[in-house]
């Protein structure tokens, strides 16, 4: 099992698939999930001969469970160790969801020396909670609401999001795949308790708008119109217009899960944007 450990004493694990001499893409996951969400799209490209790296998050699968360091920040200080660590250089960073986040505040905390290119997919930026100067954004109620039910239940907790909003199964004539549900909540269960507790505020109150503004690397964003979790017009529709050299697109109906649900098309817009 391939781990490595950061300044603070947190042993973290990470993939590492695909040629050593290929071209790099390095994955950051959604909560409260690991670096198992992006399987697919890791043997997909190790396939096409992309050297693929993707690391569970501080607290989250297979890495340590520290009591501190629950915040974007530091998911950006652990993502920059990990590349530093590995040496890799012109890497493409791809984001989803809370993800999305980390390699936002990563461009925005480290710059763009070892990056190429960023995907955001279904991401949080610029800011999920409703403010006065972000009135699209989400009422704090409903991440108290999280809160409460992940305090009271943890467990029911994550099967209700995983069987319904977070793949789109509460839509009529949704296919709905148990063994989804089942991986969801598996890996959401890895997750320590504590650490995944702290991560609701991490990717729901933090503003990500001066690091979107100082991205200079092309950007693809990808978000789904039907994204109950994070809703497009409070994050992608806001975050093309801060990011310099970025682009939209859009999967009409799409869920959060991009990665799963729309797995070809995601996967062919990841690969026509490397090759652009």
């Amino acid at each position: 099992m391939s781990t490595f450990t950061t300044r603070d004493g947190t042993s973290l694990f990470y993939k590492d698939w695909g040629p050593r001499t290929g071209p790099v893409l390095c994955f950051s996951h959604g909560w409260p999930l690991s670096a198992d969400a992006w399987d697919p799209q890791l043997n997909h490209f190790a396939a096409l001969g992309y050297r693929c790296i993707a690391h569970d998050r501080r607290g989250h699968g297979r890495s340590s469970q520290p009591s501190e360091g629950n915040h974007m920040d530091q998911y950006a200080d652990d993502l920059a160790e990990l590349l530093n660590f590995l040496e890799v250089r012109q890497a493409t960073l791809i984001g989803h969801s809370t993800g999305g986040g980390e390699v936002t505040r990563y461009l925005g905390r480290h710059g763009s020396a070892r990056v190429a290119r960023a995907v955001l997919v279904g991401a949080v930026p610029p800011l999920m909670l409703k403010t006065p100067q972000n009135p699209l954004g989400l009422p704090l109620e409903v991440f108290d609401g999280f809160r409460k039910a992940y305090l009271a239940d943890r467990s029911q907790f994550f099967l209700e999001v995983a069987s319904g909003p977070f793949f789109n199964f509460n839509r009529s004539g949704a296919k709905v795949s148990t063994g989804l549900i089942q991986s969801w909540w598996m890996q959401g269960m890895m997750s320590g308790f504590k650490n995944a507790f702290e991560c609701i505020r991490a990717f729901s109150e933090t503003d990500f708008t001066e690091d979107l503004k100082k991205i200079e690397v092309p950007t693809l964003i990808l978000h789904g119109d039907d994204d109950q979790i994070v809703p497009i017009d409070a994050s992608a529709r806001q975050a093309v217009q801060l990011v310099k050299n970025s682009k939209l697109k859009i999967f009409p109906g799409g869920s959060h899960a991009l990665g799963d649900t729309d797995r070809d098309r995601l996967n062919a817009e990841l690969l026509a944007f490397l090759q652009s």
